[in-house]
C-alpha cells in the first residue's frame, strides 16, 4: 500500500470515493460518512497550492484520502467560514484556536474493503506530518450523528474534543490534536 500526497493523477479516484462515501449517498449513516463537497477544480487547487490530499492506493486504485489546508482554503464553503469565526471561543492545550495557528483537517475517508485494518491511523498520521512545519494545530469537526469518525478519531488516534457547535440545526463535536503527533 502506496501512502503519499496526491498527484493530479488522483483527482478523479479521490472524487469517485468522496462520491461514494458522501451523506447524499450513504443510506448506513452509523457506518461513517463525509459532508464536504467538493468540485475537481476545487479539488486541483486543494492538491496544487495547499499540498493538502494524503491519499493510500493499491494497484492505482485511491483506497484512502484525508484532506488538509488553511482555513483560507476552506473559506468559500459557508460551514467552515463559521467555523472560522467559532475559532476563537475554543483553545488546545492552553492556546485559543485561530486561523494562524490551526488549520482545517477533513474529510477523511477509507473505501469499505480496508476499515479496520490500521490504514486510517497511517493516513490520519501522515497527513498530520504533511502540516506540521505549517501549523501547530489541527483542529475539525465530526457531525455527532456519526459515531464511526468518533470513535475513530478519539480511540486509534490522539485528537481531543475541545468543544461543541452548532450549524444548520446539526450538532457537532470541535476536534484538535498537536502536529507534533505526526511524528508516529
Amino acid at each position: 500500500m502506496l501512502i503519499q500526497q496526491a498527484t493530479l493523477e488522483d483527482v478523479q479516484g479521490v472524487l469517485d470515493l468522496l462520491k461514494a462515501n458522501h451523506v447524499s449517498h450513504v443510506s448506513d449513516k452509523t457506518d461513517g460518512f463525509v459532508t464536504t463537497n467538493m468540485t475537481e477544480k476545487q479539488l486541483v487547487t486543494l492538491i496544487t497550492k495547499e499540498n493538502g490530499v494524503t491519499i493510500a492506493k493499491e494497484n492505482e486504485k485511491i483506497l484512502a484520502f484525508a484532506m488538509a489546508a488553511s482555513w483560507e482554503f476552506w473559506a468559500e464553503w459557508p460551514f467552515f467560514v463559521y467555523m472560522i469565526e467559532q475559532l476563537p471561543n475554543f483553545s488546545f492545550n492552553g492556546k485559543t484556536l485561530t486561523a494562524k495557528n490551526s488549520y482545517q483537517y477533513g474529510p477523511v475517508c477509507l473505501d469499505k474493503s480496508v476499515r479496520g485494518s490500521g490504514l486510517f491511523e497511517r493516513v490520519f498520521y501522515a497527513s498530520l506530518s504533511s502540516m506540521k512545519e505549517r501549523y501547530p494545530i489541527m483542529a475539525t469537526f465530526i457531525n455527532q450523528i456519526n459515531p464511526r469518525s468518533y470513535a475513530a478519531h478519539t480511540r486509534k488516534v490522539s485528537m481531543t474534543q475541545v468543544g461543541k457547535f452548532q450549524f444548520n440545526q446539526n450538532n457537532y463535536f470541535l476536534m484538535a490534536c498537536s502536529t507534533e503527533l505526526g511524528n508516529k
